[in-house]
C-alpha cells in the first residue's frame, strides 16, 4: 500500500514557475513508477509525465516537453514536477499517481495506476 500527499500548487503568473511535490509512504516506493496527471475545469484528466522507479527513464506529454521536468528522491520517498515557462492553459488540479512496476515501461493511462494522491491546485493567470 503507498499513500501519495501532493503539494507545493498555488497561484504563479504566466511564465512564471512552480514546483510540485508528492510525498509516499511505505518503504518500497522506489519500486513504483510515478506520474503526474491534471485535470482542468471541464476537461478530462490527462498524463503529464511519469517516471521510472530508479528514476533512469522519464515520459512526457508533448504539451509540457521542455517546460516540465520530473525527478524523484527515493532517499525522501517524494516525486518531484519543476514547471518552468508556465501558460494559462498549464492551470489544474495535479494529481500524482504510483504503481509497482520494475520496468523500462512507463504508464500514461489512469487505470494502469494503482495509487493516487488527491491533488494540489496549480493556477497560472495571463
Amino acid at each position: 500500500q503507498v499513500r501519495l500527499v501532493e503539494s507545493g500548487g498555488g497561484l504563479v503568473q504566466a511564465g512564471g514557475s512552480l514546483r510540485l511535490s508528492c510525498a509516499a509512504s511505505g518503504r518500497t516506493f522506489s519500486s513504483n513508477a510515478v506520474g503526474w496527471f491534471r485535470q482542468a475545469p471541464g476537461k478530462e484528466r490527462e498524463f503529464v509525465a511519469a517516471i521510472s522507479g530508479s528514476g533512469d527513464i522519464t515520459y512526457y506529454a508533448d504539451s509540457v516537453k521542455g517546460r516540465f521536468t520530473i525527478s524523484r528522491d527515493n532517499a525522501k520517498n517524494t516525486v518531484y514536477l519543476q514547471m518552468s515557462s508556465l501558460k494559462p492553459e498549464d492551470t489544474a488540479v495535479y494529481y500524482c499517481a504510483a504503481v509497482p512496476l520494475l520496468s523500462d515501461y512507463l504508464p500514461s493511462a489512469q487505470y494502469e495506476y494503482d495509487y493516487w494522491g488527491q491533488g494540489t491546485q496549480v493556477t497560472v493567470s495571463s
